[in-house]
C-alpha cells in the first residue's frame, strides 16, 4: 500500500457487491474490485440510505451564512471559530463544500502562495516508475461515478494530473494508491489545481507520513486506535486483543482513504466537513464509533467468536452503524480530544522506540484542524480574498452612478449597432407591449447566451 512497490495487502478485502466490473479483480464476477496490494476498489457502499432531506429554505439560510463567513474567514476562525465548528457538524452546503474544503484545510493560502507552481509541475512528464502505477489504478476509483465512469475520461485525466503532481512536488515520497481514492473525493467538488492543494495539505498536514514507505505512521496510528479503545469500549478491546487482532489488520484502508471507501456517500461527506475542519480526531471518532457499535457488548460477540468471524464482521460493518445522523450524533458526543490523541502519540511512539528503534520516516507534526493550521502559517487578506472563476452580474442588482454610467454606454453601443444591421419595424400600436426602458434588461436575455450556457455545463463538474 504505502509507495505502491512496497505494498504488503494488508487492507482488508472488501465485500461482494452486485454489478462490479469482473475486470478489475481478476474476472471473478460479482466481486468488489481489489488491487494486487488489498485496497479495495472506489466502488461505494450502500445502506440504503438517502442523504438527509433538508428543506430549501434552511439551505439557504445555510449558504447565506456561509458566504458571510468566507467573505471575513480569518475573523471567524480568530474569533467565532465554535461557531463555524457547529456549522461543519451540520453539514457544508452541497453547492459551497468545494470552496469550503479549500478555505479550511489552509490550501487557498498555499495555492496563492504558489502561483503557477501548479501549472509547472503539469507540464513535467513524470517520473515514468509512477506514472506507470498510477494510470494503472485510475480505473479503480469510483467506477461507477459519472466523472470517472471513462477510461481516458475527464475524471480520470485530472486524476492523473493531480496524482502525477503529488509525485513531482514530493519526490521523495512519489506515489501511495490510498491517495487516489482521496483525490477523486476532491475532484468532485473542485477543480484539478485545488484538488491537488488540499491533497498536499492533507497529506503533510492532516495525515503526515501515512503515504510514506514503510507504513510506520499508520501503524502508530492503529495503537493509538487501540489504546483509546481500550477507554472507549473495554469489550471490544478485550476482544480484539483475546484474538490477536493487530490494529493494521482492520484500520488501514480505513484511516489511509479517511473513510471514504468505507461509508455510504452521505455520510462519507459530513465526516469530510467534520475532518477537514476539526482534524484527524475525528478520523479516530469515527473509528472507534464503528469498532464500538459492531464489537462493544457481549450479545454483539456471539457472532465472532474466532479472528476469521471478527475479521469478516470488521469488513462489512452493519448498515445502521454507517448511517449519517447516527454516526454524526455519535462522533459529535464521544469525547475523544487532540490531547488525548498527543498524549498517546508519545507514549506510543516510546514504546515504538523501544521495540523496534527510531522512525525511518521522518514527518513533519501533525495537525490537528483548520484552526492549527491558520495559526501556524498566518495569512494575508489578499490570501484569503475570494476569487470565483465566474462572475455573474444581475441585471436588476443595483448599481453604482460608476456602473450605471458604463451600463449606458454599453447599451447605447448595443443599440446603435442593432438599429445598423436591423431594419426598423413598422410603428404598430400595441397597448401589451412592454415599454422601451426595459429593454436593457431584456438584452441580457439572448437565444445565444442561453444555448452557450447550456453547452458549456457538460464542461463543469464543480457544482
Amino acid at each position: 500500500m504505502a509507495n505502491t512497490e512496497q505494498g504488503n495487502g494488508l487492507a482488508p478485502r472488501g465485500s461482494k457487491e452486485k454489478g462490479s466490473d469482473p475486470e478489475m479483480n481478476g474476472g471473478v464476477p460479482g466481486e468488489k474490485p481489489v488491487d494486487k496490494y488489498g485496497f479495495t476498489g472506489g466502488a461505494q457502499q450502500h445502506c440504503g440510505e438517502s442523504a438527509e432531506e433538508i428543506p430549501i429554505e434552511v439551505l439557504r439560510q445555510r449558504e447565506a451564512k456561509w458566504l458571510e463567513m468566507l467573505n471575513s474567514w480569518d475573523k471567524w476562525m480568530a474569533k467565532k471559530h465554535k461557531k463555524m465548528k457547529e456549522r461543519c457538524q451540520k453539514g457544508v452546503p452541497p453547492s459551497l463544500r468545494g470552496r469550503v474544503w479549500l478555505y479550511l484545510t489552509g490550501a487557498k493560502v498555499r495555492r496563492e502562495q504558489n502561483q503557477g507552481k501548479f501549472q509547472e509541475l503539469d507540464n513535467q512528464p513524470g517520473d515514468p516508475k509512477w506514472v506507470d502505477v498510477i494510470e494503472r489504478d485510475l480505473h479503480r476509483q469510483f467506477p461507477f461515478h459519472e466523472m470517472f465512469a471513462a477510461r481516458g475520461g475527464h475524471g480520470q485525466q485530472d486524476l492523473f494530473r493531480v496524482l502525477k503532481a503529488y509525485t513531482l512536488h514530493r519526490p521523495e515520497e512519489g506515489y501511495c494508491q490510498a491517495q487516489a481514492p482521496i483525490a477523486a473525493v476532491l475532484l468532485m467538488h473542485m477543480p484539478a489545481e485545488d484538488a491537488f492543494w488540499v491533497l498536499v495539505q492533507i497529506c503533510e498536514k492532516y495525515l503526515p507520513g501515512y503515504y510514506s514507505a514503510g507504513l510506520e505512521a499508520i501503524q502508530l496510528d492503529g495503537e493509538i486506535l487501540n489504546a483509546l479503545l481500550r477507554r472507549v469500549s473495554p469489550v471490544a478491546h478485550r476482544h480484539l486483543k483475546k484474538h490477536k487482532l493487530e490494529p493494521i489488520l482492520y484500520m488501514t484502508e480505513w484511516f489511509m482513504c479517511a473513510f471514504s471507501r468505507t461509508l455510504p456517500w452521505a455520510s462519507v461527506l459530513r465526516v469530510w466537513d467534520m475532518f477537514l475542519c476539526e482534524g484527524v480526531k475525528i478520523i479516530f471518532r469515527v473509528g472507534l464509533v464503528l469498532l464500538k457499535s459492531m464489537l462493544g457488548s457481549q450479545e454483539k460477540l456471539k457472532a465472532c467468536q474466532g479472528l476469521y468471524e471478527t475479521m469478516e464482521l470488521l469488513r462489512a460493518i452493519q448498515p445502521q452503524y454507517m448511517k449519517e445522523a447516527f454516526l454524526v450524533q455519535e462522533i459529535i458526543e464521544l469525547m475523544v480530544s487532540e490531547k488525548d490523541i498527543e498524549k498517546e502519540h508519545h507514549a506510543q511512539l516510546r514504546r515504538w522506540n523501544e521495540t523496534h528503534g527510531d522512525l525511518h520516516c521522518k514527518s513533519p507534526p501533525r495537525i490537528h484542524g483548520a484552526k492549527a493550521i491558520m495559526a501556524a502559517e498566518p495569512p494575508g487578506r489578499q490570501d484569503l480574498r475570494q476569487r470565483p472563476a465566474i462572475i455573474v452580474k444581475s441585471p436588476l442588482a443595483p448599481q453604482t452612478d460608476g456602473g450605471r454610467a458604463e451600463a449606458a454606454k454599453e447599451n447605447g453601443k448595443t443599440k446603435a449597432k442593432r438599429e445598423k444591421t436591423i431594419a426598423p419595424l413598422p410603428e404598430i400600436a400595441n397597448p401589451y407591449s412592454p415599454p422601451s426602458d426595459a429593454s436593457p434588461i431584456l438584452n441580457h436575455m439572448t437565444v445565444k447566451a442561453s444555448q452557450e450556457s447550456l453547452s458549456s455545463t457538460e464542461h463543469d463538474t464543480y457544482l
